[in-house]
């Protein structure tokens, strides 16, 4: 169970954080002038598309996905492994963490954006598709087909691999350290891929990244995290200390 202090530097400020750029993103509606800016021309269309779709749709999307899956799977055959090989016995919490937390971001994140009902920037008349944007908040015209873009699913297996990083802040910060900037980094490679290809807006991928920590961070403290020490009461202390007394006087 985490203590105040990390609750307030694992969940708070991340959540917080989160919470303002995402208003900031979504009332000044900066999500489609940062795509025009960055993926989209009238002319050439999407970066990622077209003569792009060997790096954005087969190396970052198809190929990558199996990254995480395969992290995740390993994850759990070593949980399984654990019960017979030695080796891995010490290990058998954080295996079982890293499996379940994935599994449980991915999934979450995959279910939430069938419920949403946001269509992908490429459907959007603004990039060559056929329907009008509607805001996150905002009434969908009857008749449009049903949508299933937000938040952002592959950049969520991507940020998932964070797990990794909090099952090994307890056994190795440095090696914990290393984990984050590389799962970080991973998730950060997926989204720019998919919001090159039209697949997803920032805000898409931003929300995935808030929804994979603060995911992680709650069952780290549900599942990993140190139990803060018990301190004594004061009679507690007394009754401790008399008994100590009386047996250093004792013959």
């Amino acid at each position: 169970m985490l203590v105040l202090k990390e609750w307030r530097r694992l969940v708070w400020w991340p959540g917080i954080a989160f919470v303002l750029a995402f208003a900031i993103v979504e009332i000044g509606q900066f999500d489609r002038p940062i795509a025009r800016a960055f993926f989209y021309g009238p002319e050439n269309g999407w970066l990622g598309a077209g003569a792009g779709n060997w790096w954005a749709r087969d190396l970052i999307h198809q190929s990558g996905r199996w990254l995480p899956r395969s992290v995740a799977t390993l994850a759990g055959l070593g949980w399984l492994a654990s019960f017979g090989l030695a080796p891995l016995r010490p290990w058998r919490r954080e295996l079982l963490y890293v499996f379940c937390g994935m599994a449980l971001v991915i999934g979450l994140v995959g279910g939430l954006k069938e419920l949403t009902n946001v269509d992908c920037p490429w459907d959007l008349v603004d990039f060559g598709g056929a329907n009008p944007y509607v805001p996150l908040f905002g009434d969908r015209p009857g008749g449009l087909k049903h949508a299933a873009c937000f938040p952002a699913a592959h950049s969520s297996s991507g940020f998932a691999l964070l797990a990794i990083y909090f099952a090994l802040r307890g056994r190795s910060p440095r090696l914990a350290r290393v984990a984050f900037w590389l799962a970080t980094g991973v998730g950060l490679v997926f989204a720019f891929g998919q919001e090159a290809r039209g697949a997803h807006f920032f805000s898409h991928d931003l929300t995935s990244a808030a929804l994979a920590w603060l995911i992680l961070a709650w069952m780290y403290s549900a599942m990993l995290a140190p139990k803060p020490a018990l301190k004594p009461d004061a009679g507690q202390g007394e009754g401790q200390h008399a008994a100590a007394q009386a047996a250093h006087d004792a013959p």
